[in-house]
């Protein structure tokens, strides 16, 4: 039996915020969403000083290597397709408890 973990990190351009507290509004609704519809980890965890970068972060564990790759493609899908931000790149790692 092993266990994979896989790790997503996304660099998102904001639209028209021009502040911390307008760049909040529209992060925490997509960290939520991520959390609720695919039971993962997931923050902001980068660019918090900036008010229209964000860098949001995001884990999650299965015994299935092919579940964990699912599982971040629809969260990368879901990034892509939100109105609000530009996903300019992201990044993935899969971990096995092997390696």
């Amino acid at each position: 039996m092993s266990v994979f973990t896989g790790t997503l990190t996304a660099d998102l351009l904001l639209g028209d915020v021009h502040s911390l507290k307008g760049k909040r509004a529209v992060v925490r609704p997509i960290v939520a969403e991520l959390r609720r519809r695919f039971a993962v980890s997931a923050a902001e965890v980068g660019d918090q000083e900036l008010h229209r970068r964000a860098l949001v972060g995001l884990a999650t564990v299965s015994g299935d290597a092919g579940q964990v790759a699912d599982v971040l493609d629809a969260c990368e899908r879901l990034l892509a397709e939100r109105p609000e931000v530009t996903l300019l790149s992201t990044h993935r790692q899969l971990h096995s408890d092997t390696d």
